[in-house]
């Protein structure tokens, strides 16, 4: 795997590619965790608050906290229409700037396998949740190939650029994930596959969507012109488009809940 640290600064490109595909999995999350309204939420990792938005206007929560580690990120979250009654602020999953029992429900959306320790993620989410509230997650399937940008990764590699996997990415695994949250000490753990696709309107869009932001991005710059044209080509090979030019990609997250005791 490569030595780049993975960054996702730039709002605008990370909406273009996971904000979009978070919105269309959380819908499904959201159903499934069946949240009672009113609850107090913490939105770990938060990004450009494309999920903050969604517990906003899907769930009735009583507040949401969002944190996450990057300026450019939160900054864009704070221009969402729809999230004036989030708090935002800078801060490491890993050492959760609240006191013990602050929320019902902690979430990591798209988060938990950018985590360097993913359990002392999962321990910190366990921490500022009320006995009886949620820690819960969904991640992309990189183990298993499940990622968005899995042809893009898979090409990369081919031409001898880095792997664009996040660097936790075995925990990704449902296995993993559930041994994560039981190790923990959360009960009732439950997990679910989430299967999605989003359509593109041609192969240029997917390409210009999927390599623009994050470690795609990065590993694109390091192979040069002539590589990441191999790339494209090789990734274009990969998805055959429809009668009408149209690109349709499906993806798959591993989803994971638990209570804290108490």
């Amino acid at each position: 795997m490569g030595t780049q640290p993975i960054r996702f600064d730039d709002g605008d490109a990370y909406e273009r590619l996971m904000g979009i595909w978070s919105g269309i999995v959380g819908q499904v999350f959201l159903d499934w965790l069946s949240p009672a309204p009113g609850q107090r939420w913490a939105d770990i990792g938060c990004g450009n608050g494309a999920f903050t938005e969604l517990i906003l206007r899907r769930c009735a929560p009583a507040k949401v906290d969002g944190i996450d580690p990057s300026d450019g990120q939160l900054a864009y979250a704070r221009t969402r229409p729809g999230v004036q009654d989030a708090v935002f602020q800078q801060g490491d999953a890993m050492a959760l700037p609240y006191a013990e029992a602050s929320f019902d429900i902690a979430v990591m959306a798209l988060v938990i396998h950018f985590v360097p320790d993913p359990a002392k993620g999962v321990t910190e989410m366990a921490r500022v949740v009320r006995p009886g509230g949620w820690v819960a997650a969904y991640v992309w399937d990189d183990e298993g190939g499940g990622s968005p940008t899995q042809p893009l990764q898979t090409a990369i590699i081919l031409e001898g650029g880095d792997d664009v996997r996040p660097p936790s990415s075995r925990i990704s695994r449902m296995d993993r994930l559930v041994g994560l949250w039981t190790g923990a000490g959360l009960r009732d753990v439950d997990s679910r596959v989430i299967r999605v696709q989003r359509t593109f309107d041609d192969f240029e869009s997917f390409w210009s969507v999927t390599s623009g932001s994050g470690r795609p991005k990065v590993s694109l710059a390091s192979l040069g012109p002539e590589a990441t044209e191999r790339v494209k080509a090789r990734v274009r090979i990969t998805l055959p488009p429809d009668a009408a030019g149209r690109i349709t990609y499906a993806a798959e997250v591993n989803a994971v809940r638990g209570r804290v005791p108490g």
